[in-house]
């Protein structure tokens, strides 16, 4: 019903304001009474790197129902671009692993479905892309997280921002790892069609940041003129540029520069077209 949780806390001494700012309540503003944010969903607590539930998320069980997934609102004890789902379990799994970083998703039922393949140091964005504060927070566990796209266009999106996002802190130890998983298939796809040795092959072959760099830019046009060759060396430097380390920036500017003059060399070889 529309209000079985509010009854029930009232019930329990909680004041309905708190419920509110909580963000378990939804107040209209037009003065009609408030009732339950989350109905009909499958709830998921979201914790805070200390273990204490602060937020919920929400997967409707209607299959038209809208949204498909609803969070808890920004309140005094969430914020969702500074928290990870799972941040908490997934840190002391990676422990226990010895693993070099976290697995990262787009979503809850993606880090569902790795625990369940075995994988059970993943993790996932509260509905936003990576922020710094996420990033960091990925950092204090390894230094060489891997994050787990899906294949499809969105994916690749999602990808190319956190690349961005995530230059600007390059340091020694400490970069980011890129998983874009094949066919458009998101983690819980893979998994049960294909089979969890499928999902630990794709993190086991997941590429450092300056591979997924490289592919980007040289995607954006065919380099078969010499102005479309200059452009695309511009853009390697304008994202190297970004890199506030002075040693990694120096490794990013030499790495880039050394593929850059190995592929136009291998693009002048007999029998060679022009082109990305």
């Amino acid at each position: 019903s529309r209000d079985a949780l509010k009854s029930y806390l009232k019930g329990q001494g909680i004041p309905e304001a708190a419920m509110i700012e909580a963000g378990l309540l939804i107040k209209p503003e037009d003065g009609r009474p408030s009732y339950d944010r989350f109905r009909g969903r499958l709830m998921i607590p979201i914790q805070d790197d200390r273990g204490r539930v602060v937020a919920f998320g929400g997967r409707t069980l209607s299959p038209d129902g809208q949204p498909k997934y609803l969070n808890s609102p920004e309140t005094e004890l969430f914020h969702k671009g500074a928290q990870l789902y799972r941040y908490k379990a997934a840190r002391e799994a990676a422990a226990m692993a010895n693993v070099e970083g976290l697995v990262v998703c787009e979503g809850y039922m993606d880090v569902i479905a790795l625990g369940e393949a075995g994988i059970d140091y993943a993790v996932a964005p509260l509905g936003t892309a990576l922020t710094e504060d996420q990033l960091s927070l990925l950092w204090k566990v390894g230094g060489e997280p891997v994050l787990c796209f899906d294949g499809d266009a969105a994916g690749v999106r999602a990808a190319h921002k956190a690349i961005d996002r995530g230059l600007p802190h390059l340091e020694p130890g400490r970069s980011l790892f890129f998983a874009l998983l094949p066919d458009g298939l998101d983690p819980d796809d893979l998994i049960r069609e294909r089979g969890k040795e499928e999902m630990h092959t794709v993190l086991k072959n997941a590429k450092p940041l300056v591979d997924l760099l490289w592919d980007r830019e040289l995607e954006q046009s065919p380099l078969d003129t010499p102005e479309r060759k200059a452009g695309f060396e511009q853009r390697l430097d304008d994202a190297v540029a970004h890199i506030q380390h002075a040693g990694v920036k120096k490794a990013y500017g030499r790495e880039l520069h050394q593929r850059l003059r190995d592929y136009l060399f291998q693009m002048r070889r007999p029998g060679r077209q022009g082109g990305k």
